[in-house]
């Protein structure tokens, strides 16, 4: 009898200690990045990942509604602009702590700003802020003064942005990473190491409580961030998997509570009555494309690159590859941003087999002959391999040339693209604001971008500055036409592939939202089982 009662007691132990650990485990989500974030430094960030992550640990001025798009107040509470459209000034909360107990003021947001745009901070994203006076000339070193750049704090928490021109689109541009408050106490105390778990220091709703390097990164709830009542997701625990196969199989192990859907499993996924149901396909703010690298033969020459541009079948390519309802795209800038072309317009260069055919054979390459070893570089993913394959193929059967195919882990990646890319390369562009302006000023102007294509069109260069000052709408859809016109059609700098879909696959006990301009929104979402 005692031993039965023993049993018995035992029994009813362990059922209430499994009982209280699922009652007290923290609201966990299951998240893969992909990789290893580059950075998580708001000045250096360049990346979807680094975004990502970013995102959850340091607040903006504005933000975006993740269903309308719109700008809305984070760390500001409003905001104004002078009848000229020359001076904004934006209003904070007061009641942002850092971690550290500190309150977040204005004077952080210029420190960060004057950060971002010094030249010793080597930020790749600082042309983005070419529009703030003086912003150029500090960053490329012409004036060495950095109160010489046009933002300053009124007061506590007044910040103020003097441009060189109007833009209605400036409280998205003031929201970005690049202009988030970071904490100069402790970037001075640990320099490079300064975002390391054991001595960042943050303002968001979450805190970093581990980054294992290539393996995993863990959130847990800021419980001193201002809406921390409204926080659910307790932890995010953040693995690196590059194999979309292996996230894949997490997912359907219950091990990621939301994933990308590889592109082996589109069909399979499709015909599963569970998965289909989880299935999510939905416009996305991005356009893939192949980047040329206009500085190296024989991609140097326009006719080659119009040359690989029309041998690219890209409606096969989505029907029989990547099978996400993408859409064909012949220009760069995607549908749901101002300054779209749509296709009716008939920019760009289309699937001609014939016409590509030709253009190799007027650049002194008939069938191909004489071309020199040319390779074709993506980061490392099982998805960009298919679609290089298939592009591959296309290359060979039109215009006869076999093109070498490598591939780097996504950091090194980025590094080469800066340093020394190859003649073609796989990019996606993401929105940080809603306008063209963010696709052809700042990611190809010839001076005040990365430009990774290494490209110089004086012409393109003077559209795309006009279209920049231009107030009046229409004009500004004109000129952004014929930019797309130089850079895709006459130029074929970058050849378009897609503009991207939305293919995700969710579980049903978790709630979430799709952000439109990058910066997935963990304290917004909801896990209800």
């Amino acid at each position: 009898m005692r031993k039965n009662i023993l049993i018995l007691i035992l029994s009813l132990s362990l059922i209430m200690g499994f009982s209280l650990a699922a009652i007290t485990a923290p609201v966990t989500l299951q998240w893969n990045l992909g990789t290893e974030p580059p950075t998580l430094d708001p000045a250096l960030a360049t990346d979807t990942t680094s975004v990502d992550v970013i995102e959850q640990l340091f607040l903006g001025l504005t933000d975006y509604d993740d269903e309308t798009m719109e700008v809305v107040p984070e760390l500001a509470t409003s905001w104004e602009c002078s009848e000229d459209g020359l001076v904004w000034a934006f209003h904070l909360r007061k009641d942002v702590k850092w971690t550290d107990g500190r309150p977040v003021t204005a004077h952080d947001i210029e420190y960060a700003v004057k950060r971002t745009l010094d030249p010793a901070t080597a930020s790749d994203y600082a042309y983005v802020l070419y529009i703030i006076k003086g912003a150029k000339e500090v960053n490329t070193g012409e004036i060495k003064d950095l109160n010489y750049i046009g933002v300053k704090a009124i007061d506590d928490y007044t910040i103020q942005f003097a441009l060189n021109h109007p833009a209605g689109y400036f409280p998205c541009i003031a929201g970005m990473w690049v202009t988030r408050p970071v904490p100069r106490w402790t970037i001075e105390k640990y320099g490079d190491k300064w975002t390391e778990p054991e001595n960042i220091v943050t303002n968001g709703p979450y805190l970093l409580t581990k980054w294992a390097h290539e393996d995993e990164i863990i959130l847990e709830k800021n419980p001193d961030y201002f809406d921390a009542d409204n926080v659910q997701i307790e932890r995010v625990h953040c693995v690196m998997i590059v194999e979309a196969s292996t996230a894949m199989a997490m997912y359907e192990e219950g091990k990621l509570d939301s994933v990308g859907v590889p592109l082996d499993d589109m069909d399979r996924v499709k015909a599963d009555p569970v998965l289909s149901k989880e299935l999510t396909i939905a416009p996305y703010l991005c356009t893939y494309y192949y980047g040329f690298n206009n500085s190296k033969p024989p991609m140097d020459n326009p006719l080659v690159r119009k040359a690989f541009s029309a041998a690219i079948d890209r409606k096969s390519l989505i029907d029989y590859v990547t099978k996400g309802e993408q859409v064909p795209a012949t220009t760069f800038t995607c549908p749901g941003i101002f300054g779209h072309v749509p296709p009716e317009e008939g920019i760009g260069i289309g699937y001609d087999p014939e016409a590509a055919r030709k253009y190799l054979a007027d650049a002194g390459y008939p069938e191909g002959k004489g071309l020199p070893e040319i390779t074709l570089m993506f980061n490392t993913s099982e998805g960009h391999r298919k679609i290089a394959q298939a592009i591959q193929q296309m290359w060979k059967e039109v215009l006869g040339v076999e093109v070498n195919l490598t591939n780097q882990e996504w950091k090194v990646y980025l590094k080469t693209l800066s340093e020394d890319a190859p003649q073609i390369f796989r990019l996606g562009w993401c929105a940080d604001y809603p306008d063209a302006n963010n696709w052809l000023y700042e990611v190809f102007h010839s001076t005040d971008s990365e430009n990774r294509i290494k490209w110089h069109n004086a012409e393109f260069d003077r559209v795309v500055e006009e279209a920049a000052r231009e107030s009046d709408s229409a004009k500004r859809l004109e000129l952004y036409k014929r930019a797309e016109q130089i850079l895709c059609e006459e130029e074929a700098g970058i050849a378009p592939i897609y503009f991207y879909t939305i293919v995700n696959l969710t579980k049903p006990y978790l709630k979430r939202t799709f952000a439109p301009m990058g910066g997935e929104h963990f304290r917004d979402w909801r896990i209800t089982k």
